[in-house]
């Protein structure tokens, strides 16, 4: 094989490398306006029907490790009803395209009726896939304390947990 083969090849796998970050930041960036819209399904359809999602564990609704997809989606619905809203601000992946890694930085926020800010916080999301679904999903908060007085001020609202 020449020097050039070569060269054109490696250009071609950074090449093929980019496309591929730019189009999952773009369907992650989709889902997440369709949830901030309300719908979550574009979003819970990524996940593998095993999925794990783990969330940082506290005296929250959201608190805990959510297996399955009924279980995540009851997750993302407490999202969408305690009026949660989000964005992309960063992604990188790793690995081969079948059992990639996906590290998102992520920041959430929330107002109450009369535009008050209720809450915001910045949150680092680590995502293992197959094949294109999302498989294990960890959260990772910067400042969890925000989370329970988030939960202390939605109470206040009378905005209570789905299942409650």
């Amino acid at each position: 094989m020449d020097k050039r083969s070569v060269m054109l090849g490696a250009g071609a796998a950074v090449a093929a490398r980019a496309l591929l970050t730019r189009l999952i930041a773009f369907k992650l960036s989709r889902d997440v306006r369709r949830l901030n819209d309300g719908d979550y399904r574009p979003l819970l359809a990524g996940y593998a029907d095993d999925a794990v999602l783990r969330f940082n564990e506290g005296p929250h609704r959201w608190s805990g490790e959510y297996r399955g997809k009924p279980e995540i989606e009851r997750f993302l619905r407490e999202f969408v009803g305690a009026g949660l809203k989000g964005e992309v601000r960063a992604l990188w992946i790793g690995g081969p395209p079948w059992a990639l890694t996906l590290v998102v930085r992520f920041e959430d926020r929330a107002t109450g009726p009369a535009g008050e800010e209720l809450y915001a916080n910045r949150v680092v999301i680590v995502a293992r896939t197959r094949w294109g679904k999302i498989v294990e999903h960890d959260d990772f908060y910067f400042d969890t304390a925000r989370i329970v007085a988030f939960e202390e001020k939605l109470a206040k609202l009378g905005v209570a947990p789905a299942g409650a």
